[in-house]
Order: structure tokens, then sequence, then C-alpha cells
């Protein structure tokens, strides 16, 4: 399946938790000086093995979600290299789909200005996921950038079904509004 699609969600978290388990059994827990620390071996392995699968599926042109989930293992301790995975994912889905994943790993791993960043270089309104608006709106919140957030929201004019959106566009606005809220001198 992930050979047909490299970016099947479902298919790839089923692999993962095979090689994750596969890896972790690989692990052994004989000395008993080292026993306590095996556990963390464990994860360690486990890790290693879907990062592997990660960067043997991220090879083919249209695979983005592979490299989300590398850079998703990688976020604490290789900025550069997870940001690089991302731009990657980003730039390869004409959708949108991996640009919210990404600016959702960046904001959960408590980077919003790197959302943002990543974001404001990618998004195309017009054409991509409207939940990207979502995650702009709310990097931008949680990056202290209010303002920011207003012409994010402000973006959802470009997209070609409003009705689709009204919800979104309501819900936003009223995150929008708190933010600006929190402004000194507003």
């Amino acid at each position: 399946m992930l050979s047909d699609d490299p970016n099947n969600e479902r298919a790839f978290q089923a692999l993962a938790e095979i090689v994750r388990r596969r890896a972790a059994e690989q692990v052994h827990a004989e000395d008993p000086l080292t026993a306590p620390n095996v556990e963390r071996e464990r994860q360690h392995a486990a890790d290693l093995a879907v990062w592997s699968l990660g960067e043997e599926l991220s090879g083919n042109p249209r695979a983005w979600y592979p490299l989300i989930e590398v850079a998703r293992l990688s976020v604490r301790d290789d900025h550069e290299g997870t940001i690089r995975r991302l731009t990657t994912a980003a730039e390869r889905d004409t959708s949108g789909r991996a640009l919210v994943e990404a600016l959702a790993l960046l904001c959960d791993a408590g980077l919003p200005v790197d959302a943002l960043n990543l974001g404001v270089g990618h998004w195309r309104p017009r054409e991509h996921d409207p939940e990207v608006a979502r995650q702009l709106v709310r990097a931008a919140i949680e990056a202290g950038r209010p303002l920011d957030a207003k012409q994010h929201l402000a973006s959802l004019d470009l997209f070609p079904d409003q009705k689709a959106i009204a919800g979104l566009r309501a819900e936003l606005t009223r995150q929008v509004a708190e933010s600006e809220q929190s402004i000194p001198g507003t």
C-alpha cells in the first residue's frame, strides 16, 4: 500500500507499529546493572526503526507523510533537520495537508515562530486545506502576535468556497478577538 501511496497514514502507522515492536524485542536485559535502562533503550530502538522506515519511504518524490513522522522524531534534537523535513513535506503536497501537520507539530513542540515562518512561506489560501488557517492563527496567538493572527484569518477571504469555511471562520474570529483583547492598551 505504501508503494502506491507513500502518504497513507494508516498503512504507515501500522507498519511503524510492527517495526517498533520488532526493534523493541531485540533489546534484552541480561545484565542487572543495565536493566534500569532497558525501557529507554527499547524506546530508542523503536524510534530508530521508525526513523529508518520514514527515511526509506521519504525517498519517493511524492512522499510527505514519512517526512512529517521523521520530523516528529527529530524535533527535540535536530531543529534544522526538522525544519528542512517539514519544508520538503510542505513543498511536496499540493493539498496543504502536509502543511497542516507540519504547523501543528511545530506548535505542539513550542515552536510557534518557526510554524509562522513555514506557513507564511508555503500557504496558498486559494488552493490549500483551510485548516492551514487554523494552525497559522494558533501559531500567531502562541507567538504573541495577535495582529498576525488577524491577517491570517483575513487570508481565508481567498478560499473559493466561503460557505464551507463559515464555521472555521467564526471559530477563528472568536480566537483572534480574544487574543487582540490581551494586547496592552487596546
